[in-house]
């Protein structure tokens, strides 16, 4: 997926104008885009325009304006888009109850270690590949990115509509999704030649 430019985000003045109709847009987008895999995980696969509101958002908050800071944040963001052949997704630990939160985090200690997560095309497993520095031994974030490389073969059997699912085994978490087509259609849109 090509990376975003300056000339893919708008200044704060402009943003702050437009954020009315493009946020619900996003949010929207983003529900076509989110797959609950258990009671307490999501994972939101990312594109251009999931990572240009990140991006627009974290200019907005943090008051971001010279370009050599708008492209830091670019440089940053634009490591959760998916390179060829390639799926890139947030997976969210959500816990809403803050008497169990350390509890349950500290349950996903080691999620990122490899061996947990898998996108299955097929039924044929690809492993997840996370992003480092998010837990150590004793802690663990309740963000995490990751990536799924595909083989071409399995790039085309996405595009061409194949059953897909999402499955986490780590600890005593394990649960596996089926993705309905809304996130299929999304995915298969994401893996084609020219995205």
């Amino acid at each position: 997926m090509k990376p975003l430019t300056l000339a893919d985000v708008r200044d704060i003045a402009t943003y702050e104008l437009e954020r009315p109709t493009s946020r619900p847009r996003v949010i929207a987008l983003k529900r076509h885009r989110r797959v609950g895999v258990g009671p307490v995980v999501s994972v939101v696969f990312e594109n251009r325009d999931t990572v240009r509101f990140q991006v627009q958002e974290m200019m907005r908050a943090e008051r971001i304006v010279g370009p050599e800071r708008v492209q830091e944040e670019l440089d940053i963001y634009n490591e959760l888009l998916p390179h060829q052949n390639e799926l890139s997704a947030t997976l969210l630990i959500e816990v809403s109850d803050r008497s169990v939160l350390k509890q349950v985090l500290d349950s996903f200690i080691g999620v990122d270690r490899g061996g947990t997560t898998y996108l299955e095309v097929d039924r044929e497993p690809v492993e997840g590949e996370y992003e480092g520095g998010r837990s150590n031994e004793v802690q663990v974030s309740a963000v995490h990115y990751v990536r799924f490389a595909l083989t071409p073969a399995q790039a085309q059997a996405v595009r061409s509509g194949a059953p897909v699912a999402l499955r986490i085994d780590h600890g005593g978490y394990h649960h596996r999704t089926e993705l309905g087509a809304d996130v299929r259609e999304q995915l298969a849109a994401d893996l084609a030649p020219d995205a």
